[in-house]
């Protein structure tokens, strides 16, 4: 298969995905059929089973689609140059804008399915782990270079991601702040948590 067209179906694959996830955040994960998830997106059901094996592998899917984006981002905000107060900030204000911009996404990885394979509900938590262990090296890294105070390290992370993992409840795209005003505000607040006076 060309490179071009294995790209277009991979983009495919992501509509699809980001559209099914809005329907199962809608509906329910139990109140939603793939008949309703193809009709819903103009598609026959046998597209749909083309691109996933059924409901629980679309699912899945989501899941892998949205860590890998997580993934890809705090992977270069760790690997950058900046001061671990800035790369903090900046793992932040990623988390949210995605959290924000992909919101049926997230909401979709809520929990992870009961219905995952032993070995898919392993990969899931272990790419969340993964995840989890970059703020880890942030957090880690301004204790080492004396900016942040002596910290819990866990608990500092799970207060983080416990209060970034909620916007996806409340937050509302015609609300008064824009998501970048959201970001802002928590990296100032959640950074004041870390940072050495």
């Amino acid at each position: 298969m060309s490179s071009f067209r294995a790209q277009k179906m991979a983009k495919k694959k992501q509509e699809i995905l980001r559209s099914a996830a809005a329907v199962l955040v809608e509906k329910g994960y139990q109140g939603t059929t793939m008949e309703e998830i193809s009709a819903k997106l103009l598609m026959t059901k046998g597209s749909m089973y083309y691109y996933f094996k059924n409901k629980d592998d679309l699912l899945y899917q989501c899941h892998l689609m949205i860590m890998e984006i997580c993934l890809d981002g705090i992977e270069k905000v760790v690997d950058s140059d900046c001061n671990p107060i800035e790369k903090l900030k900046r793992a932040i204000k990623e988390h949210i804008l995605l959290a924000t911009s992909e919101k049926a996404m997230f909401m979709a990885l809520a929990k992870p399915n009961h219905n995952f394979s032993k070995e898919q509900l392993q990969e899931v938590l272990e790419l969340r782990k993964s995840y989890s262990h970059y703020f880890d090296r942030i957090i880690n890294e301004g204790i080492d270079k004396q900016v942040f105070d002596r910290l819990d390290i866990k608990m500092v992370r799970l207060i983080i991601l416990g209060a970034l993992n909620w916007i996806q409840e409340w937050y509302d795209q015609s609300g008064p702040q824009t998501a970048e005003e959201i970001a802002e505000v928590y990296a100032d607040y959640l950074l004041k948590m870390v940072v050495k006076e």
